[in-house]
């Protein structure tokens, strides 16, 4: 493989397969540090299983919306735990149904749904286009949210006049403070030269330490020059936008491995 990455440090903000990421750093001649932004991502089962009783008490509303193929599968787990996986297929059977991102897409047609709405590029300002010609007023709509809330989406829709109901399969737990302090000093002197970033929560997590301890306006400026953000798709690289990253590379194939080789790319074009 290219040393592409030859004397470049990478900081690795997802805790999900770093030791991978770190590999693929160290066959492209860089260094990875692991430093996770995030902490464990949990089922929260005891909401989950209310959320779901409040959505099947009542007439199947008009929306569904879902955001993330994991969380639909955890849905869709959860009712079959509890007894009620028919009437959740009858009740979205009735149900006009939205969709962000091709993974959710996919399982929403391994249950044999298909969205009417989907976004057109993978990110929740996409479904919101996507979503514009339907009159959603006094419209009850199910929000299946990905770990966290979504507060432009959400207002979004309730200044359309819709009532949401949030549904959140799974939540993401903050870092220890201790490895979220080292990488905002890291980025701040610039000790590393990129940091990459698999989720949105992520950056939100080091956004609000930095923020907090008064580092916010230090680690964008770093952002803006010697350091490059790199996330793995729209959806995260919305999330770092919305909180003053400008500067940020996007591979076209979302995954963690072509992240890796975009940012490869990046620095051997910076090095001619």
């Amino acid at each position: 493989m290219a040393q592409h990455m030859k004397d470049r440090v990478v900081a690795l903000a997802g805790p999900r397969k770093a030791a991978e990421m770190a590999k693929l750093v160290e066959n492209m001649g860089g260094t990875p540090l692991i430093r996770p932004a995030q902490g464990t991502v949990f089922l929260d089962d005891e909401v989950l299983r209310e959320s779901i009783e409040n959505w099947l008490k009542e007439p199947a509303p008009p929306w569904a919306i879902f955001t993330t193929g994991i969380g639909l599968e955890a849905i869709y787990d959860m009712a079959e735990q509890m007894g009620v996986l028919d009437r959740l297929n009858a009740t979205l059977t009735q149900t006009t149904i939205a969709a962000r991102g091709y993974k959710t897409v996919n399982a929403l047609k391994k249950r044999g749904l298909t969205p009417i709405v989907r976004d057109d590029d993978g990110s929740t300002s996409g479904l919101i286009r996507a979503l514009e010609p339907f009159d959603l007023a006094d419209k009850r709509i199910i929000l299946q949210l990905h770990g966290e809330s979504a507060p432009k989406l959400v207002e979004w829709l309730e200044s359309r006049g819709a009532q949401v109901e949030t549904i959140l399969p799974y939540k993401h737990i903050p870092p220890r403070e201790e490895d979220i302090s080292l990488l905002v000093d890291e980025i701040i002197q610039g000790k590393v030269d990129a940091v990459a970033f698999t989720s949105a929560p992520q950056f939100r997590f080091l956004a609000d330490f930095a923020r907090d301890h008064g580092k916010l306006e230090a680690v964008l400026e770093a952002f803006r020059g010697p350091v490059i953000a790199v996330a793995v798709g729209k959806v995260t690289a919305q999330g770092l936008r919305e909180e003053g990253i400008a500067r940020l590379l996007v591979p076209e194939d979302e995954r963690m491995g072509s992240m890796m080789v975009e940012l490869g790319r990046f620095f051997a074009q910076s090095a001619n």
